[in-house]
């Protein structure tokens, strides 16, 4: 009787463990998306500040500051991109999750 309560107990907490799951894996993109762009803006901005001491005019001083705005704009799209696509993947997996767990609770006589 232990093992048929127990046995109840994991097939109801398995679509709960399976949300965890979900929500780990998404986190953990997230955290590494975040990390990596982190990561891009600080090298760029070290590159920024290593061309800027070479830089003579005006000129080169508003040329240096696009493509630095650029490399950052890149950086963040991509980031946002991977974000989007990590949230949107999550959610797909919830909602199969909760229709099979509807269909499982209503096909039970």
């Amino acid at each position: 009787m232990f093992q048929d309560m127990s046995k109840a107990l994991d097939q109801s907490m398995s679509p709960f463990k399976e949300l965890v799951d979900i929500q780990t894996k998404m986190l953990e993109q997230l955290t590494q998306q975040q990390m990596a762009c982190t990561k891009a803006c600080i090298d760029a901005t070290m590159q920024q500040t290593q061309a800027l001491q070479e830089c003579s005019s005006a000129e080169q001083l508003v040329e240096l500051q696009k493509a630095y705005a650029s490399q950052l704009e890149a950086s963040l799209t991509v980031a946002n991109e991977n974000n989007l696509k990590a949230l949107a993947d999550a959610q797909a997996s919830v909602e199969k999750l909760a229709q099979d767990s509807f269909e499982a609770f209503a096909s039970k006589p």
